[in-house]
């Protein structure tokens, strides 16, 4: 969700106004995503390496997201939204960890989306921790060091229990996934726009389900072995 700082630049207005117009702009796809009936979307709203930024500015950040998780975690819940959060939590306030918490424990067994937000996420600390939590079983006796493949790593990463990401959408210009979701991104399909995040709406959302939609997905087959393997997975 790139582009707030700058947009805000433009309006000659503080960044934290910018970041302001993003939380409403995550309305805007949230409920994109509903009215498309698309099943999962991740976010990433706050990196590992956002801790470096300016401290007041890392502080408005911590206090427009506890505001955002006090004024909107209800109404999510009556949209059949199911909210969930990834990334290392520690060095967030205690107050933003207790609402995090708390929005988890709501039981929505007929969801209509989960929204996962990634909070002090990075993709390469994801990797370890799922390889420290193996390690772990290696040494508890409850797996194999021989048992260790591509399919019990992602097991141990976070979104394990969603499916692999589809589509990447980056606003604001930048071409490059900055250590986002590095492991399940391996096969999804990237589109990047200039737009800023703040200024995101459905007809650029549009834009996006459009191109992905005339992409040919091969997953490393080519072309004439997609119709058998299409037919296959029905």
């Amino acid at each position: 969700m790139d582009g707030n700082g700058r947009w805000a630049k433009q309006r000659q207005r503080p960044r934290t106004l910018g970041h302001r117009a993003g939380a409403r702009a995550v309305r805007t796809v949230v409920e994109y995503c509903l009215k498309r009936g698309i099943g999962a979307l991740t976010l990433f709203a706050f990196s590992s390496e956002n801790w470096n930024r300016p401290e007041d500015e890392v502080g408005a950040l911590m206090r427009l997201f506890l505001r955002v998780l006090e004024s909107e975690v209800d109404e999510l819940t009556r949209q059949k939204v199911r909210l969930r959060f990834i990334g290392d939590r520690s060095r967030f306030p205690e107050a933003i960890r207790l609402r995090m918490a708390a929005a988890e424990r709501i039981v929505l067994p007929d969801a209509k989306l989960t929204l996962t937000l990634a909070a002090g996420y990075g993709g390469r600390a994801d990797i370890a921790r799922a390889a420290q939590k193996l390690a772990e079983r290696v040494r508890e006796g409850s797996l194999a060091p021989e048992q260790i493949n591509e399919a019990t790593l992602a097991e141990a990463m976070d979104l394990a229990d969603l499916p692999p990401p589809d589509l990447f959408i980056r606003t604001g210009g930048e071409h490059r996934i900055s250590n986002f979701l590095l492991w399940q991104l391996a096969y999804t399909e990237l589109w990047f726009t200039d737009v800023l995040w703040p200024d995101l709406d459905d007809a650029l959302l549009d834009n996006a389900l459009a191109d992905f939609a005339g992409r040919e997905r091969r997953f490393g087959l080519i072309s004439e072995q997609l119709p058998a393997l299409a037919l296959e997975a029905r």
